[in-house]
């Protein structure tokens, strides 16, 4: 193996979290777990033991966690976490109650301020019984279409604390992207902003969320936050109040929590899929507790009093783990805008202003801040920062070196991978082991990773799908309106009988690191940020110049570029004012995320027998691989049209 670019040193090791864990566990239960690796092999064969010791560690809270801790142990689905338990997400997370800082926020240099621990439990208060009074109840849905703010962080509690469910989107979507999520789950209440910063610029939205609004029938209230603009609501938002008069009339009584089975639905994501509207992910309240607590606390040595961020929208589930660092006590820094505005130092100046200790991003915005030629080590003190993570899409290795030769040498940097489908992560950090380059440096705690061939063998050394081959509490509770799970179960345990199947090609090595080379499916990843295809077929095919599309992802430069092909009407060709015209109907109506790098025209798109276009095969031909599924295309001519395009190579 190569030499490490990092090592921890031996306080480091002693001092962590883990390593404290590891110890009381030995000598909590006459165990002699010398290392780390002991302690995963231990997590995985007694996962019936290392679930309750975390909970026990942790000072996790609960009404009762009950005498089972797994029924059904044997079945995936099926398998049953603490199902007897009641308890709270929210009461986990607001363990504390004084005047140091819970929450800091910068909305980029525009907006600065400060949430005491007390002054978040009384926000919380107020607007946990100003949403009952309404008539929210448990299970009930609130949705939110805002920044990453204080006052979101306070409508996930308060909505947490009541036992509804809580979903949520950034204001950047567009209004059939909003329509697409929470049309499906139909909340009773959003709450939303007149606006947001990006760039320097204030971006108006209140046209947005009154078409969203009209166009979802369920939501009865809308609370209107000002942020970006003087918030009144001059555009006819149907039902809309101020967050301010929505909150007035209540008092800062203590906060009454709603005990809530463990697998009761917390939160609800959305999926990629390549066809129709995303997925709805619903999951459970305890499983999602346990295993971001897990990854706080064992694998990134959060610590209460530490100072945490995590660059992310609230469309992403990385603001949903971010959340969880409450329960570790710790204080959340807050970002909502462009990390390069107004000259790419502003998150480095963020780390050195409010004592940053864990510094989270995505694997783009390295790339992004190698290529910018930025040099925070030469600008910077970043004295507190001890760990840095990267997810979203494999770190490269290259990343890897800037990280230590240009932004700090002493650094925990972590490349961590799992998603949405589980609100963690399969494999990220190890504050206790050395970092390689390229390489993950560990598999999560208690979940029985591995990597299977296509026939189902676990593999070492050699490319295979990532795979979990026992149950873990984080799994999803299901898909929104799946009542027979065939949806969940197509989605994860087709391939492998009783296996999920996370889509990744990945390979594991003997020393437990895992190196990732991307998705095994169609679902496209730019800048990390996983896209649906079938998003963007949407908007495209409502455009009268257009016949049809097809989508895929091109690996570029450490990352995945959108490439758009289309089919015209008969007699017109691709000119600069369609391209302009496709692009701004996408970014209007999705997010700038969605919107291609690339748009081409083809005469032809290949095409299963039964009619179905071929995404994987198109993109199999683009980075010149061979097609597997040959025999199962209508026309496979077509897939000529696709090879060497000139157009793809710059």
């Amino acid at each position: 193996m190569n030499t490490p670019l990092w090592q921890p040193n031996a306080k480091r090791i002693e001092n962590a979290k883990v390593t404290r864990f590891r110890t009381w566990l030995n000598a909590e239960k006459g165990l002699e777990l010398g290392d780390f690796q002991s302690l995963y092999d231990w997590s995985v064969a007694c996962k019936e033991e290392f679930w309750p010791a975390l909970i026990a560690f942790a000072g996790l809270k609960a009404e009762t966690w009950g005498d089972v801790v797994l029924a059904n142990g044997d079945k995936m689905p099926g398998a049953a976490f603490f199902p007897d338990a009641r308890l709270n997400f929210a009461e986990n997370l607001l363990q504390r109650d004084d005047d140091m800082d819970a929450l800091v926020f910068w909305g980029e240099d525009q907006v600065k301020r400060r949430v005491s621990w007390c002054d978040l439990n009384i926000a919380v208060s107020k607007l946990s019984q100003a949403l009952r009074a309404q008539g929210v109840v448990k299970g009930d849905r609130v949705c939110g279409y805002m920044p990453n703010m204080p006052e979101t962080v306070i409508a996930m509690l308060a909505t947490a604390a009541i036992g509804a469910t809580w979903s949520s989107a950034s204001p950047d979507f567009g209004v059939q992207g909003v329509e697409d999520r929470f049309g499906q789950i139909e909340p009773k209440v959003m709450i939303t902003v007149d606006g947001y910063y990006y760039n320097g610029k204030s971006h108006d939205i209140r046209e947005k969320v009154r078409d969203v609004v009209d166009r979802i029938p369920s939501i009865e209230t809308v609370i209107l936050v000002q942020y970006a603009f003087d918030g009144i609501n001059s555009t006819g938002i149907r039902n809309a109040i101020a967050y301010d008069s929505y909150i007035a009339p209540w008092p800062a009584d203590k906060i009454v929590f709603e005990q809530v089975a463990f697998n009761h639905p917390l939160y609800v994501m959305f999926s990629s899929g390549t066809t129709g509207k995303p997925k709805c992910i619903v999951h459970g309240t305890g499983g999602t507790l346990l295993k971001q607590v897990s990854e706080h606390l064992l694998h990134c040595d959060v610590n209460a009093g530490d100072r945490v961020f995590y660059f992310t929208t609230c469309g992403w589930m990385m603001w949903n783990w971010l959340m969880a660092g409450l329960a570790a006590q710790a204080t959340l820094l807050l970002y909502d805008g462009s990390p390069f505005y107004p000259n790419g130092n502003i998150l480095f100046d963020y780390a050195d202003a409010e004592g940053m200790t864990l510094f989270g991003t995505s694997a783009k915005y390295i790339d992004a801040l190698a290529k910018a030629g930025l040099r925070p080590i030469h600008t910077h003190n970043l004295s507190t920062v001890r760990a840095m993570t990267s997810t979203g899409s494999p770190l490269a290795p290259e990343s890897f070196d800037y990280v230590y030769n240009d932004i700090k040498a002493d650094i925990h940097l972590a490349s961590i991978s799992g998603g949405t489908d589980i609100l963690g992560c399969f494999v990220l950090a190890c504050p206790v082991l050395p970092v390689y380059r390229g390489i993950i440096q560990t598999r999560a705690l208690g979940l029985a990773v591995d990597v299977f061939d296509d026939d189902g063998n676990p593999v070492r050394n050699q490319k295979g799908e990532l795979v979990c081959t026992a149950p873990f509490p984080s799994m999803p509770v299901g898909f929104w309106d799946d009542p027979d799970q065939e949806r969940y179960r197509d989605a994860y345990f087709n391939r492998f009988e009783n296996v999920w199947c996370h889509g990744d090609y990945v390979e594991l090595d003997d020393n437990g690191g895992m190196i990732i080379y991307g998705r095994s499916d169609a679902t496209l990843n730019p800048g990390g940020v996983r896209i649906g295809t079938a998003e963007i077929y949407r908007q495209v095919e409502k455009l009268p110049e257009i016949k049809e599309s097809i989508v895929i992802g091109q690996d570029w430069d450490n990352d995945v570029r959108v490439v758009l092909f289309v089919v015209l009407k008969d007699g017109l060709v691709l000119d600069d004012a369609l391209i302009t015209k496709i692009r701004t109907q996408i970014r209007d109506n999705c997010t700038p995320r969605h919107v291609p790098a690339k748009v081409i025209q083809v005469d032809d798109i290949p095409r299963t027998k039964s009619g179905k276009i071929t995404e994987l095969a198109v993109r199999d031909i683009v980075h010149g691989r061979p097609v597997k599924n040959h025999e199962a295309l209508a026309n496979p001519e077509a897939l000529s049209l696709y090879a060497d395009l000139p157009d793809l190579q710059a």
